[in-house]
């Protein structure tokens, strides 16, 4: 046989082990999308497939931990499901990497259509969603894949917006110089992006000094309290403290503890937790803003999806909640809806002021989930 056709044989043969979507060949085998592609926006329009069966209409919410901005998302689920005719569940794993894959791997063999995850241990965890999704049922992802859809935050601009509230703060407020504290997450490689974006944003004020920037040892109250305490001893006098809401309200406890919390200092953070809306809205506390990223309203969305999905409709790949720095002049609005997530989602309008689709998926190209971190920033 010659060169040529031995050649073009071996580009038919190719060509047969792929598949397609959204014009992007992938290679088959049951491992999805494992080359970042850049998703088109979601068509509203596209053609249904079929509907999984032997499935159970049931949607469970394998859930990480009890913060607030999980137990948000868990109200926006159950909403859905409650609206859907889906029976509603959550499997709690407590921060039990171990158990999340038990817990996950016994919803892969009981015929639950449905689950949304937040994933202690992604890489771990993998495994066991891949059996889930070649199941035919539906996963949601929070961050991480692999998924049917992943709801992920542009991380940059979430990071950006936050940085761009404190700036203005320094700016008109404290006369252009501040001593900053960034309470990190850059071990976690996905959050990596929101705080490079405070630390480009902060350089262009040539009157901040970042006096440090550090990852507590846990993401909560606690690892913020203990490390705010230690900054302390060096930095008696701290301006401004931004992160997640969590590490930076155990910041304020420290600073009030030590005698050095100031209405005129700006704190902020990320996820619109409860307790910093409280703060916010007090007036005269030194925590200034929250950047919510309304995890009741995508719980609700990534509802509708599990449910859209078992009726065999063709849903998002992937889903963006959009970032929003609450303050003292918008945040009535926001409780609004995030009380109702489901007149906001029914709103076309208020919900792209929340979230922003991407990609098509159905059952019929299941093959096609999402298998590697997902982000719509290029940076």
């Amino acid at each position: 046989m010659g060169s040529a056709m031995k050649v073009r044989l071996f580009a038919i043969a190719s060509l047969a082990s792929l598949s397609f979507v959204n014009g992007v060949s992938i290679a088959a085998g049951g491992e999805g999308l494992t080359v970042p592609v850049k998703l088109p926006a979601y068509d509203a329009a596209r053609a249904s497939c079929r509907a999984p069966t032997g499935l159970h209409k049931k949607l469970v919410f394998v859930q990480d931990n009890r913060r607030e901005f999980m137990e948000g998302a868990g109200r926006g689920l159950e909403a859905a499901a409650r609206a859907r005719g889906l029976a509603y569940s959550v499997a709690f794993a407590n921060n039990d990497p171990a158990l999340m894959i038990k817990q996950v791997s016994g919803i892969a063999t009981d015929k639950t259509g449905a689950i949304v995850v937040a994933p202690i241990n992604a890489p771990s965890l993998a495994p066991a969603l891949k059996k889930v999704i070649g199941a035919g049922a539906y996963v949601g992802a929070i961050v991480a894949p692999p998924a049917t859809t992943v709801l992920n935050a542009p991380q940059y601009l979430t990071g950006k917006v936050l940085a761009e509230a404190a700036a203005n703060y320094i700016r008109t407020r404290l006369g252009g110089k501040a001593k900053v504290v960034l309470l990190t997450h850059d071990s976690l490689q996905f959050l990596v992006p929101r705080f490079t974006a405070m630390r480009d944003t902060l350089r262009t004020l040539p009157g901040v000094t970042i006096v440090a920037d550090i990852s507590p040892a846990t993401v909560d109250k606690e690892g913020g309290y203990r490390t705010m305490k230690t900054i302390l001893l060096a930095q008696p006098n701290i301006d401004v403290v931004l992160g997640a809401d969590t590490v930076v309200l155990g910041a304020l406890a420290a600073l009030r503890e030590a005698g050095k919390a100031r209405s005129d200092q700006f704190l902020g953070g990320i996820d619109g937790e409860e307790e910093a809306v409280v703060e916010i809205k007090k007036g005269g506390s030194p925590y200034k803003a929250s950047i919510s990223l309304a995890s009741s309203i995508f719980g609700y969305a990534m509802g509708q999806h599990a449910a859209d999905w078992l009726d065999g409709k063709s849903i998002q790949q992937a889903m963006d909640i959009l970032p929003m720095a609450l303050t003292t002049t918008n945040i009535a609005g926001y409780e609004r809806d995030a009380a109702n997530p489901g007149a906001v989602y029914a709103d076309l309008t208020r919900r792209a002021s929340y979230l922003k689709m991407y990609g098509n998926i159905c059952f019929d190209t299941r093959e096609n989930y999402i298998n590697f971190p997902w982000s719509s920033e290029t940076k």
